[in-house]
């Protein structure tokens, strides 16, 4: 991409952060990635004249702890020089073996950092993975039983251990793009699969997309229920003295408290 449209790029966006009603949105804008010439400008043309409606920087491709501190470095000094009133976080995306493999340095490396997610297509082409798909089940990734095949999810184990060092260090886990927007059910399948997992919401990088991450990341009435129904049953169960009961035929101990908490907690988040 030439300096001019990069120019062009930095000038909407300093635009839309003064001319746009945010509401009570989020605002984040994604910077150019370190390996370019382009990141450092980004940064100080979004802070210097971007207005203070600017909430998150997404900070793409990182590869270990390093990057975090450059960004953070910049970040720090221009806020201080233009006084702004208001920290800006981080977001980062991990696309690459590097940032999976120092996942956990990364998920430690800033205060400033909120979320973190796994960008799909250049983690594939990082990994050589055989695929030029964005996210979702892959046709060659699969088991045979017989002659039945058994599809399984080859983002599982990098989502699990992006989780893990979320988890561990208080950030919050995004699952990244579902590359072909016309497939819906493509999309709540790979959304369901990244919630059990403990992930909290999933990119949409196409508006028909939002409907559907929504619904899937909030959680449904009958769960909130039947979380608010466990953590009553503990309660009376601790109140006669025992530290696990049966709930519709299953064991519930201190671990379902901490299981049912979550959901409650979201719904409460979800309608604050």
């Amino acid at each position: 991409m030439s300096f001019r449209l990069q120019h062009q790029a930095r000038a909407n966006i300093i635009a839309a952060s003064h001319d746009v009603d945010w509401n009570t949105k989020h605002l984040s804008v994604r910077i150019n990635s370190l390996d370019t010439p382009y990141w450092y400008r980004d940064v100080v043309d979004l802070l210097e004249q971007g207005s203070d409606r600017i909430d998150q920087i997404m900070i793409p491709k990182v590869g270990n702890a390093a990057d975090i501190y450059a960004v953070d470095a910049l970040v720090t000094a221009v806020e201080a020089a233009k006084a702004r009133n208001k920290p800006v976080a981080f977001e980062v995306i991990i696309e690459s073996a590097a940032g999976l493999v120092n996942v956990n340095e990364i998920a430690a490396a800033s205060p400033r950092l909120q979320a973190m997610s796994l960008g799909a297509a250049d983690f594939a082409a990082s990994m050589g993975m055989q695929t030029t798909g964005i996210g979702g089940t892959q046709d060659n990734y699969y088991m045979l039983q017989g002659e039945t095949r058994h599809y399984s999810d080859p983002w599982h184990w990098a989502q699990t251990t992006i989780v893990a060092a979320c988890r561990t260090h208080g950030i919050l886990p995004v699952d990244g793009p579902f590359g072909d927007f016309s497939d819906d059910e493509g999309y709540r399948a790979q959304s369901r699969r990244s919630a059990t997992l403990g992930m909290v919401g999933k990119w949409a990088i196409h508006p028909r997309q939002i409907a559907l991450a929504n619904e899937v990341f909030t959680p449904s009435d009958e769960a909130v229920a039947e979380a608010r129904e466990i953590l009553a049953a503990m309660d009376d169960a601790k109140a006669s003295g025992a530290g696990a009961t049966v709930y519709k035929g299953r064991l519930v101990d201190i671990a379902s408290i901490k299981q049912a908490e979550v959901i409650v907690k979201q719904a409460e988040m979800l309608a604050g």
